[in-house]
């Protein structure tokens, strides 16, 4: 990962949402701008499998996190991503208005295009092309390398009702109590 040592405390977790992963973690990726801690590592996705990303990449729970470049190339060790459904704008909360474009794609095993869908998902996050477009010319005298290509990445396993089985929500001890009482009509509440 970015700081090699870096873990997140006890009790700490590590779920941000879709505007929080472009506008505080890929927009200063692209931008050449720091941020601390520096816990997502930089990742060349497709030689690798997803489910060899285990030490490679930002992981919470079964989610694993990672920045990449932009690629045609999606053929992996034994199969390939393949883009399912349409791309969606994600916008700012405050403002509404586009900061950043989500894909999800789905990982099939075999040859393209004759691959045997899994149950792999990643939603690669980037830059909309207006944002990226700007900010390229200007860095391109500044620098060999073209950052506004950068796209972080979240893969997991899905499971059968079709969400990563993560809702970054944990039950505390007192819900489930409350949720393995029988019947809510033994208890009473103060006036």
């Amino acid at each position: 990962m970015g700081d090699k040592n870096f873990t997140l405390p006890p009790g700490f977790r590590f779920y941000p949402t879709d505007e929080e992963l472009v506008v505080h973690f890929l927009h200063r990726k692209a931008n050449l701008l720091p941020f601390h801690p520096d816990i997502i590592p930089d990742l060349d996705l497709y030689p690798y499998d997803p489910w060899d990303l285990s030490g490679k990449a930002m992981e919470e729970g079964k989610i694993w996190y990672f920045y990449s470049r932009r690629t045609q190339n999606r053929v992996a060790g034994s199969g390939y991503w393949q883009p399912i459904g349409v791309e969606e704008q994600i916008c700012s909360s405050s403002e509404q208005k586009v900061i950043g474009v989500k894909k999800h794609s789905a990982f099939y095993l075999g040859e393209p295009p004759h691959g045997v869908k899994s149950d792999w998902i990643m939603q690669e996050y980037r830059l909309p092309d207006s944002c990226s477009s700007s900010s390229r010319s200007s860095r391109k005298r500044s620098s060999k390398k073209d950052y506004s290509r950068w796209v972080v990445c979240r893969v997991y396993e899905s499971n059968n009702n079709g969400d990563n089985g993560d809702d970054g929500k944990e039950l505390s001890s007192l819900d489930e109590v409350f949720l393995s009482l029988d019947d809510l009509d033994e208890i009473s509440f103060p006036n």
